[in-house]
């Protein structure tokens, strides 16, 4: 744990910005996350991407693929680069567990 998330109340975040517990994420911790990635202002399009990421964690316990995400949300298949760049920076902005090395490689390969 490095360092907290200021929104208030204490919510502490791992070495990368990831939120330790995963429970403690709330729409205000959202935009603050946002805002030290560097992602500017959560739109409603952005909300709607990480809530329906939350929500597929929630039910299948793993990170959905990216263009299951915007197909799901009515929006362009590529909508999570577009809206966020990084599609890492989406995970961590959704308050969800850092993602394994092979999580990683898949989204990286993703936005390159």
């Amino acid at each position: 744990m490095s360092e907290g998330v200021n929104t208030g109340v204490p919510v502490d975040v791992d070495e990368e910005g990831y939120l330790v517990d995963y429970h403690q994420w709330d729409e205000s911790i959202a935009h603050t996350l946002a805002e030290k990635e560097g992602v500017g202002e959560l739109t409603p399009d952005k909300m709607e991407v990480i809530k329906f990421m939350r929500t597929y964690y929630e039910k299948y316990g793993f990170y959905p693929i990216m263009r299951y995400v915007c197909k799901n949300v009515h929006q362009a298949k590529e909508c999570v680069n577009e809206e966020f760049i990084d599609p890492l920076k989406a995970v961590k902005i959704a308050g969800l567990p850092q993602p394994t090395g092979e999580v990683v490689a898949y989204l990286e390969r993703k936005v390159a």
